[in-house]
């Protein structure tokens, strides 16, 4: 059953009338007490709550009932409904757990759309399912894992693939954000419409409108031509923002409209067009810590993350390090020629240990550079170990302790340690990796105290 909450007699009229032929049960009610005693003894499954109940269009009636509603049900999804919106409502209503804020005049299809999405994540989660029982279910063929961790990331997406909830996939670089992106959209009512993908840290923001709203010919100097915008290249099917926490502030203004309206205008004509999209966005940034140091719109988020997906690291899941490895060699087994292709468990046991800042995207480099290299059919620790040591790593994916964990100086000597181990206790190799000269590794080594058993270079 769906609560109502409005003083409008009209409004609630209109959308028992809407919620009834859609098959959904619906109560209304004019104001704060009468709603408070429907919470406490109906227990609807939803509510639909106006922001005003007199003359006073400020919207504290609406959040002092949202806040006495959930105190007595946390869990009840509430979408909060208003002639006088403004973002500042909006944030506000978020933040006291609201799931979704629709200005009135409302569209009907975006208001049951609303409702359904959010009756679907209600429901109980299915119990755990094996891997086997979710490939029965969904199509996830080209992800790989059975850490736990994983198949809750996919029984979820499984449940709200259906609907047209915008998702946030957070995660370090790596770890598959573009790979859930396309399940969700494989998965989803829209799979035989476009998946348009945008890298919106390689957008300038000179160039932003035209890419993501197209232009008509003339619209500027170099416009020589009409362009169709990403927007309008994914209509009825699914636009993925990947890198989104790298948007500058005037472009998040610029995509805050779209997302919050549906609407926008081409680059040049005074012609408004009306997007029909499912957003998805993706960040390895926290863009919590961002919001807090106003890099990024606190109301932005709130229009991308009704569901919030967090990857896990591939060094959070290391069992699936083995079934990863077998899939890279048994596709390159083919690419490469060399069906007699395996790895060594003692390898495989190694690759497990490894830290991987570059996460599934470094391993996949790491191994296909082992197979380019090495001319053995199986391959050892000693091969990996050598492309590893030649790998290229970003700076920034390195995992440092936080702050007062560890001195300085207690730093520098876990790094001499697991220098001298990685390279079998050969001073040369040790002390080029760690930046040092021969004689200056010598120093720290009997500095330190660090026992050690020095190797023929």
């Amino acid at each position: 059953m769906i609560l109502i909450i409005d003083d409008d007699i009209a409004v609630r009229a209109s959308l028992t009338l809407l919620l009834k032929n859609e098959g959904y049960g619906a109560m209304d009610c004019a104001g704060p007490a009468e709603a408070l005693k429907i919470v406490k003894s109906n227990e609807p499954d939803l509510v639909i709550l106006d922001l005003n109940f007199s003359n006073d269009t400020s919207g504290k009636e609406g959040m002092a009932l949202l806040a006495k509603i959930k105190l007595i049900n946390a869990g009840l999804p509430i979408i909060l409904i208003t002639g006088w919106a403004s973002i500042e409502l909006a944030v506000q209503g978020m933040k006291l757990g609201a799931n979704d804020f629709i200005n009135k005049p409302w569209n009907n299809d975006h208001l049951l759309q609303s409702v359904k999405t959010l009756l679907d994540l209600k429901e109980k989660r299915a119990e755990h399912q094996t891997r086997k029982q979710l490939d029965k279910t969904y199509n996830f063929q080209h992800i790989i894992g059975e850490d736990h961790k994983m198949l809750n990331i996919l029984e979820t997406i499984g449940r709200v693939a259906g609907t047209d909830a915008s998702i946030l996939i957070m995660g370090e670089s790596g770890t598959g954000k573009e790979l859930i992106a396309e399940a969700i959209h494989q998965n989803s009512l829209r799979r035989n419409k476009p998946f348009i993908k945008v890298n919106l840290g390689g957008i300038s923001t000179s160039l932003f409108e035209s890419e993501m709203f197209g232009h008509v010919r003339g619209a500027f100097t170099d416009a020589r031509f009409d362009r169709v915008g990403r927007f309008e290249m994914a209509n009825k099917g699914t636009i993925f923002l990947d890198e989104i926490g790298d948007l500058d502030s005037g472009s998040q203004v610029k995509l805050l409209r779209v997302l919050q309206d549906r609407t926008y205008e081409v680059l040049g004509s005074s012609r408004t067009k009306t997007v029909d999209a499912r957003i998805v966005c993706a960040t390895n940034k926290n863009l919590n810590e961002m919001v807090h140091r106003a890099t990024f719109r606190e109301d932005l988020l709130y229009r991308i993350n009704l569901i919030t997906i967090v990857l896990p690291s591939l060094r959070d899941r290391p069992k699936d390090i083995p079934l990863l490895v077998s899939f890279f060699i048994n596709n390159l087994k083919e690419i490469y020629g060399r069906p007699a292709l395996s790895v060594s468990a003692g390898a495989m046991k190694w690759l497990q240990q490894l830290p991987l800042p570059g996460n599934i995207r470094q391993l996949k480099n790491l191994v296909e550079r082992t197979i380019l290299v090495s001319k053995n059919d199986e391959l050892d620790i000693d091969d990996f170990r050598l492309q590893l040591e030649l790998s290229p790593i970003k700076k920034g994916d390195v995992q440092l302790p936080g702050i007062g964990t560890l001195t300085l100086e207690e730093v520098e000597v876990e790094m001499i340690k697991r220098a001298m181990d990685y390279h079998k206790n050969k001073i040369s190799k040790a002390a080029s990796s760690l930046g040092l000269t021969r004689s200056a590794l010598y120093r720290r080594l009997d500095k330190y105290q660090i026992p050690y058993d020095e190797a023929e270079d």
